[in-house]
């Protein structure tokens, strides 16, 4: 397809953020790429952040690393699960970058003298990075999710930048809004005014809408229908439901099902290809007819804000999780542990034993550490299969070496300075970063390979003893201690050949006890879950 004819599908929100237009765009992309066309997904975040790796992950959610190292928002994980496909840098953009890319082509006089303004400089930033990463995989259809919702400040410029785009070719052009429709308790009614309310502000960005899909509790009945498409000028074949689900893989069925795909294929002007989704079909029925149960205890700390639980801030982890369960025709019920009590009350580790496994995902800062560091000795001494990712590695070799090294305070750096046994260091190119106030993009980041031990749990587990995994942090296994932790009984499985660093440890005499300084879960896919969560969820039932 060239370039003239490539398609692009803009989503935008109404109402309130986080009402799954992550999730509906890549439920679109699925189907879309089922008829056999080529389909990548974009998400735009309005944040000045040039990327998302210093943004909070109990405000933000997870930050998600790609192959090539960007530090993106979650919604390019859920992209990379529904297609599975692995993506980039150029899927993603924010406000600060694209600022800084026309800031920086002024500074180089690639405007040739011109007045650089917001409009149209900054809009047609927005609609080249559009285009190059549509050219980029040569898609027959970009998606591209708009982060926010229509009416504020911080996304009228990329609205404009679609604007643009439709105008110039408004058969190349969709536009979808997704928007909430609550239901008062107190009413008992689904409400369409503020749908009705986000379409206006739509219109008033210069923008019309050719879709609807209408998230809320229960599917879109046909007076509310009815009533949307006369307040917003939207046809009613073209308002779809979008209804809460159980598991969010089943959305793409319920939207191909009420025919979306073939709706935005004619809106597009593309010849009607038939939806192909056979395997998803039966991926999503082994999960609802799983029947055993797998209890995974989640110890950590970006967990709460008030009395809320904020899990978004590990969403890989529970769908590697979940995506392993699955495989094995089982549920799992995700239990939220806070580790500082531990701290507190050291008998409530009692509780552990009502586990089938636990993990330790990775995470920042001096809060609860202790209360881990008891924990992962727990499961150690008590047989309870363990997987520790990134911190959840590095806390468990200060805890082995404590315990069974007797190298009484060792720690890692990034809690303890001054420990005697720094058992886990900063490396010198990380240090050098830190020193110099250098936070943002400086951590190792993206894949790097790995050599595992022939024979190894893990070599077994993954079927291979070359394997590529993806990295986010600044502090490594300490060389020095190597030797001594291999003496006793912690076994090096997992090394980067080119750096000598290590990347996976496991002890031989247990049933799972697995840490890696890597992340898998940001490489697991419904469909093909990580080889690692596949082993420890599978010893997990096992042992039950």
């Amino acid at each position: 397809m060239s370039k003239k004819q490539r398609k692009y599908i803009f989503v935008v929100g109404g109402v309130l953020s986080g009402v799954g237009k992550g999730i509906t765009s890549a439920s679109l992309a699925l189907i879309l790429k089922s008829t056999g066309l080529k389909v990548t997904v974009l998400k735009i975040d309005p944040y000045i952040n040039v990327d998302a790796g210093t943004m909070n992950p109990i405000e933000h959610g997870e930050v998600f690393v790609t192959d090539d190292g960007d530090e993106t928002d979650q919604d390019i994980g859920n992209y990379e699960r529904f297609l599975n496909t692995d993506l980039g840098a150029i899927n993603y953009m924010t406000t600060g970058r694209v600022y800084s890319s026309v800031i920086n082509n002024e500074r180089s006089m690639k405007y040739g003298g011109k007045c650089v303004e917001v409009v149209p400089h900054i809009p047609e930033e927005v609609i080249k990075r559009v285009r190059f990463a549509a050219d980029h995989y040569d898609a027959d259809v970009t998606i591209i999710e708009v982060g926010g919702t229509v009416g504020e400040y911080q996304n009228i410029l990329f609205l404009e930048a679609v604007r643009i785009m439709k105008f110039s070719n408004p058969s190349s052009v969709a536009t979808v809004l997704v928007s909430y429709l609550p239901v008062p308790e107190h009413l008992g009614e689904m409400k369409t005014k503020p749908t009705q309310q986000a379409a206006r502000l739509l219109y008033s960005a210069g923008i019309s809408m050719d879709m609807i899909i209408a998230r809320g509790h229960a599917h879109l009945d046909q007076p509310r229908c009815n009533k949307l498409a006369i307040a917003t000028g939207v046809h009613p074949n073209y308002i779809f439901s979008a209804p809460d689900v159980k598991s969010i893989y089943e959305l793409p069925l319920v939207l191909d099902e009420q025919g979306v795909v073939p709706k935005l294929l004619k809106l597009l002007k593309l010849r009607l290809y038939p939806s192909k989704l056979d395997a998803w079909k039966s991926f999503v029925k082994r999960i609802k007819n799983s029947k055993k149960t797998a209890r995974i205890a989640v110890i950590g700390k970006y967990f709460s804000t008030g009395n809320y639980t904020l899990s978004d801030s590990y969403i890989s982890v529970i769908e590697a999780v979940r995506h392993a369960a699955w495989y094995y025709n089982a549920q799992t019920v995700l239990t939220w542990l806070d580790s500082e009590v531990y701290e507190k009350n050291p008998n409530a580790l009692q509780d552990l034993k009502n586990y089938d496994g636990i993990i330790v995902p990775g995470g920042f800062g001096t809060r609860g550490i202790e209360g881990i560091i008891q924990a992962i000795s727990f499961a150690r001494k008590n047989k309870i299969p363990y997987l520790g990712l990134c911190y959840g590695m590095q806390l468990a070799v200060v805890e082995f070496c404590r315990n069974e090294l007797g190298l009484e305070g060792a720690h890692t750096k990034e809690i303890n300075k001054k420990t005697k046994h720094p058992v886990i260091d900063i490396n010198p190119y990380q240090s050098k970063n830190v020193n110099a106030g250098r936070y943002g993009g400086t951590m190792r980041l993206g894949a790097y390979q790995c050599e595992l031990k022939k024979g190894s749990l893990t070599a077994k587990a993954y079927g291979a003893l070359q394997i590529s995994e993806r990295h986010r942090h600044r502090y490594e296994f300490n060389n020095k201690y190597r030797e001594q932790i291999e003496t006793c009984g912690m076994s090096i499985v997992g090394v980067n050949t080119e750096s000598n660093l290590v990347e996976i440890i496991e002890i031989s005499d247990h049933p799972f006890f697995v840490g890696t300084q890597f992340h898998p879960e940001f490489k697991s896919r419904p469909l093909n879950p990580h080889p690692l969560f596949r082993e420890f969820i599978k010893k997990a039932l096992v042992l039950r």
